[in-house]
């Protein structure tokens, strides 16, 4: 079985997986001391869809009891009064939330920033991009609706000073997309990327788009984009050579474990169906 494992994890990513894996079982490794998480984005609807998939992360939860949620921005749709946070947040996510699971929120297009930045549950502290670590894992928060000289200061800097093992970035308009709807962020790849490259980011996971999909890695960077946990465009993603996985169809969740040198992930449909997953083995840096 290790044998099979090391097999998958060299060769997952360079294939292209096709919608076929709908439904098959796939189990996440559950190493002894690995950092467990979710990641959801365009989420806060109050919508039955966003109940559905708050549910099968729920189930997930029983199953492989991840410590913390990572939210792609488009964190609350609408009104920013407290009874908009507690039907679009806090009742769908109301048994991770007592279980102790954490939720560490980047910001969309459609969130207010000066509400969501001092609310408590989202642990941004009043800070509207931020830095924190889980065991050999840096997490950077980024908020890509104003990347001003600021904020590009700070995330060079303390990229710089990290000496995690594991650099990833989660933001909420993605640098690559195959969706027809918005499409990439030319702009911001423009800036980001660079950064990313000379700094080994291995990982970015990013919103906007209503679709999964995860890319065949760019200049050596893993790029995921889940902004599926509340709202859909059907049949939005294009067929481009640069996709390596995409769900368009339901809504979706994905769920990640970093074990030393390895990532594996799952994204899991709003009906429980696995629609993606595999491992990363970190790059050794030259």
């Amino acid at each position: 079985m290790g044998h099979h494992r090391r097999f998958l994890s060299a060769v997952v990513l360079c294939i292209t997986l096709s919608l076929s894996l709908s439904g098959r079982q796939f189990e996440l490794p559950l190493h002894s001391g690995s950092v467990r998480f979710a990641a959801i984005g365009d989420m806060g609807t109050g919508t039955q869809p966003q109940y559905d998939v708050a549910s099968r992360m729920v189930e997930s939860h029983k199953q492989f009891p991840f410590d913390f949620v990572i939210t792609l921005g488009d964190n609350i749709y609408g009104g920013n009064n407290p009874a908009d946070y507690k039907r679009k947040f806090e009742q769908p996510y109301s048994m991770l939330l007592n279980d102790g699971v954490k939720f560490y929120a980047s910001l969309g297009n459609h969130d207010n920033a000066a509400t969501q930045k001092a609310y408590k549950p989202f642990n941004m502290n009043g800070q509207q991009y931020y830095t924190y670590r889980k065991g050999n894992v840096q997490f950077y928060a980024l908020d890509s609706n104003y990347l001003d000289p600021k904020e590009i200061d700070w995330l060079k800097k303390e990229l710089q000073n990290s000496n995690a093992d594991w650099k990833i970035c989660y933001f909420h308009h993605p640098l690559y997309s195959s969706a027809k709807f918005h499409g990439p962020s030319l702009e911001l790849r423009a800036i980001l990327e660079p950064l990313f490259i000379v700094n080994h980011v291995q990982v970015v996971f990013t919103g906007h788009e209503h679709v999964y999909e995860r890319l065949k890695p760019q200049n050596g960077i893993y790029y995921f984009i889940e902004g599926a946990a509340g709202e859909l465009r059907p049949g939005d993603l294009k067929k481009t050579t640069q996709t390596a996985a995409g769900f368009d169809t339901d809504n979706s969740f994905l769920l990640v474990e970093i074990s030393g040198d390895e990532l594996d992930f799952q994204a899991i449909s709003r009906t429980g169906k696995t629609v993606d997953y595999g491992s990363i083995m970190r790059p050794k840096i030259k």
